[in-house]
């Protein structure tokens, strides 16, 4: 197994903390575990077990960003996984707008953390990355950007996470068609219920049940069920594939 440096952002807890624990526990990956609150990013680091860094980290600000490039350069020699998890908390107050009722101020704040942050760390990332892959005899960087089902199916509520999220898959099929030649492979993952602290409890049980009774499988993802995806995708045994969406929803939305 190539042990790999990976990086995600948003991972103080929920998909990020999960996706963080697999690849460090389960996949023998030294992890950066980023959060813009440095003690969290610490304390998440220390429930896992495995090799995990402590990062600060606010993807909304290019100095940071700028800041933990260098470091990650200077200390790893760059990493070979970027997963961008880091995503706007969801807020009733915004969801539950009709699209007609969204405001700027909404759509721009959401899009500056799922949209821009995701742009600006794998812009950010990618020539070391190139560079990284160039000597690698053969092991490809990726980068996975996190989405969700509405981005492919649309949604009735949430126009700002949908429009960003959206764009979040143009993104990874950009960054894969460009930069496949140079051994750089690109996913998104579409997610639909998935039972994060933020999500599951944040809805009444009635919403929770109808969650439920919408997929084939009628139940709830589990966090861990994503990060076992994002591990496979980081392996090399999707060395032939690149820009894919990877739906995990429990088969509602399924092309």
């Amino acid at each position: 197994m190539i042990k790999k440096v990976v990086l995600v952002t948003g991972s103080s807890s929920g998909i990020g903390f999960a996706i963080s624990k697999e690849f460090a526990e389960n996949q023998g990956s030294t992890v950066l575990v980023c959060s813009r609150n440095i003690n969290d990013a610490i304390r998440a680091s220390q429930r896992i077990k495995g090799n995990t860094h402590a990062v600060q980290l606010d993807v909304t600000k290019e100095k940071d960003i700028r800041s933990v490039v260098k470091g990650v350069l200077s200390d790893h020699g760059g990493i070979d996984i970027l997963v961008n998890s880091a995503g706007y908390r969801f807020d009733k107050a915004i969801w539950y707008k009709k699209y007609h009722q969204m405001t700027d101020r909404a759509l721009d704040a959401i899009l500056e953390v799922d949209l821009k942050g995701t742009i600006h760390m794998t812009r950010a990332f990618l020539p070391s990355m190139i560079r990284k892959t160039s000597r690698s005899g053969g092991v490809s960087g990726v980068i996975i950007n996190i989405a969700s089902t509405p981005a492919l199916s649309g949604q009735k509520e949430g126009a700002p996470y949908t429009i960003a999220k959206a764009a979040v898959v143009a993104v990874t099929k950009h960054i894969a068609l460009e930069y496949g030649n140079k051994k750089i492979r690109a996913y998104t993952l579409a997610l639909g219920n998935i039972a994060t602290d933020a999500t599951y409890y944040s809805m009444t049980k009635r919403g929770r049940n109808k969650a439920v009774s919408e997929p084939a499988m009628k139940r709830w993802g589990s966090v861990e069920e994503v990060a076992k995806v994002a591990a496979c995708l980081g392996s090399e045994s999707f060395s032939y594939t690149t820009g894919n969406t990877i739906i995990i929803d429990g088969g509602k939305v399924i092309v």
